[in-house]
């Protein structure tokens, strides 16, 4: 989908998205504030989706829409259920909220059209039925559909991207910068500069020793990007079983906190982590958090600590997490980023505690907290709140409202 959540709002107030200058942003958090998306028509001024509202040219006008996560779900549902009149869910992977594969193969011939045709078809009622605008990358492989979508389709009249394995040699084996292609980041273009590899086709000519050596095991990935050529179908998605399931958070705060505020919201979301845990009838004896510290000041600091407790009941975890959190915390740099994890997740029935803990205790507390989890899913996830949640810089509260750390509304 182009520009989604811009094109929603644009979509909502009946205004084409390629006519009107609207950002999606929440402008309550100030100039600095993130615009999640610009409309097309911005972005053919020089706007650059993901931009802070400062960085705006001011002698562009435009409308500002507060971001409202629910009503992007509702669209990415309604467009799904489009697909779904025409495609079986098991040849449909949902990539992300304005993104999805989907493995045509079967049903060209069904319907008696090109890969291109097909496209059209879906771009068209998307825009008949939802007034949202799309672009289509078509491959013959996983990895080539991306590419296309994310480098051919913008360039072409039709907004239709193709590529083959040697249609993608042909045009893109000397395209830079290497990030405009899929999976590969800053980090993994800098390294390959060290040794003057800047496109494709110096990967695909570099020697494979040489590539084993950067990059281990992963180079084989790399390798066959690097010709186009992609093992994975739809069908291993499918089929696909992680072996190792984990609960993760993460949140930007709003502004510079202290060490002792950060302290209040780290245990917020320890606890917003075993509430998690109880819903999905899951233990963990593995957490780790991760501090960032504002305009990274200093590098990002954490850590990981194994329990010598199987659980989720917070009264536990969360002494571990303080003790995480203190110790690895620097105590006088202004912090703006936390996160935490909890890792070796299994099922309920593998509960496992050591000969000091009070049993009773912890009986107790896990009814209470069912008992609150019910309350919530009921009235809502303010419906009952803590202490803490209550403090200074405590963020629970709002983030209870929002989806994805963005407004639900």
């Amino acid at each position: 989908m182009k520009a989604f959540f811009a094109s929603v709002e644009c979509a909502e107030r009946g205004y084409n998205p390629f006519e009107v200058n609207l950002v999606v942003a929440d402008k309550t958090r100030g100039r600095g504030a993130l615009c999640l998306a610009v409309s097309p028509k911005m972005k053919s001024l020089g706007v650059k989706n993901r931009c802070r509202l400062f960085e705006i040219p001011k002698d562009i006008e435009y409308e500002i829409a507060k971001p409202r996560m629910s009503k992007y779900i509702e669209y990415t549902a309604d467009i799904y259920e489009i697909y779904l009149n025409y495609i079986s869910k098991d040849d449909i992977h949902v990539y992300s909220i304005d993104e999805s594969f989907i493995d045509a193969t079967d049903y060209l011939k069904l319907y008696n059209l090109s890969p291109k045709q097909f496209a059209s078809k879906l771009m068209n009622e998307i825009a008949d039925k939802k007034h949202i605008p799309s672009t289509v990358g078509i491959g013959t492989n996983l990895y080539l559909a991306k590419v296309a979508l994310d480098i051919t389709a913008k360039s072409a009249k039709d907004h239709i991207g193709y590529l083959d394995e040697e249609l993608y040699r042909k045009t893109l084996w000397r395209h830079e910068p290497l990030t405009d292609f899929w999976q590969i980041g800053r980090g993994i273009a800098n390294r390959l500069k060290r040794y003057d590899i800047t496109n494709m086709k110096g990967i695909a000519e570099a020697p494979k020793e040489l590539m084993y050596k950067i990059f281990g095991i992963n180079a084989e990935l790399l390798i066959d990007h690097a010709w186009g050529k992609e093992s994975c179908t739809m069908e291993d998605i499918k089929n696909y079983k992680n072996k190792s399931r984990s609960i993760s958070n993460s949140q930007i705060l709003l502004e510079d906190y202290t060490f002792e505020k950060a302290a209040i919201v780290i245990n917020e979301m320890a606890l917003s982590g075993c509430q998690e845990m109880m819903k999905q009838r899951l233990i963990t004896n593995h957490v780790g958090i991760g501090v960032g510290y504002s305009k990274d000041l200093i590098p990002p600091t954490g850590g990981n600590v194994r329990m010598s407790q199987t659980t989720n009941v917070f009264s536990i975890i969360s002494k571990y997490v303080k003790d995480l959190f203190e110790r690895t915390t620097a105590r006088n740099v202004p912090i703006r980023r936390l996160a935490i994890w909890f890792n070796n997740l299994c099922d309920e029935g593998c509960e496992g505690y050591d000969l000091f803990t009070n049993f009773e205790l912890v009986e107790k507390e896990k009814r209470v907290e069912q008992a609150a989890l019910e309350i919530k899913k009921k009235f809502g996830k303010n419906a009952m709140l803590r202490g803490m949640d209550l403090q200074e810089g405590a963020t629970a509260i709002i983030r209870n409202k929002q989806i994805g750390g963005h407004n639900s509304e």
